[in-house]
């Protein structure tokens, strides 16, 4: 729900930005001179200087690359004309409307290259996190909202396991939406086998998120392939169970939210003994104040993308539509925390966060 009020929000945005690039751009002077006063032309060259902007990043991308690079033009532009309009009446300044515009548009350019870089590279995050239990030490490595195919494909995705890999994790954990519709068998091959290949303690465990089972009977894999290949790389999948780990500390993997048989969380620690750490897998980051009454120790979660892009990252945090968007937090003695993805879906780019994958120090 909340990725599609946020499309739906950017439709609209686009649809305003676009009507008001249209009316912008006829400011410019070489638009007027080319034009020479025939109204037709006033408004066929800018539009085609519109399609262009659109239709380029569609065709080199994807369809909805061109909608972010229009909300990101159109931003600019309006940032650009506020700036003229307070020079003009603050300080009785004319700026030209050519100067500022190509401001904008060199803005744009930068800003959706850091976009880009964002998306494409990924960082590590750590957190360190102190408990009174009888754990000893524990190295948990953590990703979620890889989406293969879309920043990482099966031979990137097995690079970054690489880097995982090196950073020597007692156990590691995939919380959701590894894979989605638009991913192919292959690469979600050659991804399990990624996984197949760390040398941690423990092992993998992996829940899956609302992409995981997909939105579409025409993808390139079935779920029954996505278990299977987890199946024959070790990986553990958790469905609402509770695992004891060398009677050291639980792992609870949960179904996603979006699941009609998704357990309670009160259900799921029933019985469970409390004097263990209880580290709970839920993609979605909106049960907090069950997984907090419940008494578990840490949660763990993606699917927010850290805000992804703008303007999915204020809307997130306006609406409240997940109890947190991104990073660490301590709830009355429970500590959550969100990843913003190793990759993400759909868009190639990250102006609201970066893309991480997570290692956690628990003493």
């Amino acid at each position: 729900m909340f990725w599609i009020f946020v499309f739906l929000f950017s439709i609209v945005c686009s649809a305003a930005g676009l009507l008001y690039l249209l009316a912008r751009f006829r400011k410019f002077s070489f638009v007027k001179k080319l034009s020479n006063g025939k109204k037709v032309l006033e408004i066929a060259i800018p539009l085609i200087i519109l399609v262009a902007v659109v239709v380029i990043p569609g065709l080199i991308l994807n369809a909805f690359a061109s909608l972010i690079v229009i909300i990101h033009v159109g931003i600019f532009f309006v940032l650009a004309d506020i700036i003229t309009f307070i020079a003009k009446k603050a300080f009785k300044k004319e700026l030209s409307l050519d100067i500022m515009g190509l401001l904008a548009t060199v803005c744009t350019i930068v800003y959706l290259c850091f976009g880009w870089y964002f998306a494409h590279h990924v960082y590590e995050t750590d957190y360190k996190i102190d408990t009174d239990k009888d754990i000893g030490s524990l190295r948990v490595a953590f990703i979620a909202d890889s989406h293969i195919g879309i920043t990482l494909d099966g031979e990137k995705f097995t690079d970054e396991i690489e880097i995982i890999n090196k950073q020597s994790p007692d156990i590691v954990f995939v919380v959701g939406d590894y894979v989605d519709d638009d991913s192919t068998f292959a690469d979600l091959k050659k991804s399990c086998e990624a996984l197949g290949s760390i040398d941690s303690k423990y092992g993998v465990y992996f829940v899956f998120g609302n992409h995981d089972k997909g939105y579409s009977t025409d993808k390139d894999y079935t779920v029954t392939q996505l278990r299977d290949e987890m199946a024959a790389n070790g990986v553990k999948i958790l469905e609402d169970e509770a695992v004891l780990i060398d009677d050291r500390f639980y792992v609870i993997g949960r179904q996603d939210a979006s699941e009609d048989t998704r357990l309670e969380m009160s259900e799921l620690t029933k019985g469970l003994d409390t004097s263990k750490y209880m580290i709970v897998l839920d993609h979605q980051p909106n049960d907090y104040d069950a997984e907090q009454s419940a008494g578990v120790d840490l949660v763990l979660s993606g699917h927010t993308h850290g805000g992804h892009v703008f303007p999915a990252g204020i809307v997130g945090i306006i609406t409240g539509m997940n109890d947190k968007l991104y990073g660490h937090e301590n709830i009355g003695g429970t500590d959550f925390v969100v990843t913003s993805g190793i990759s993400g879906w759909a868009i190639p780019f990250k102006t609201f966060a970066i893309s991480e994958y997570v290692i956690i120090d628990i003493e």
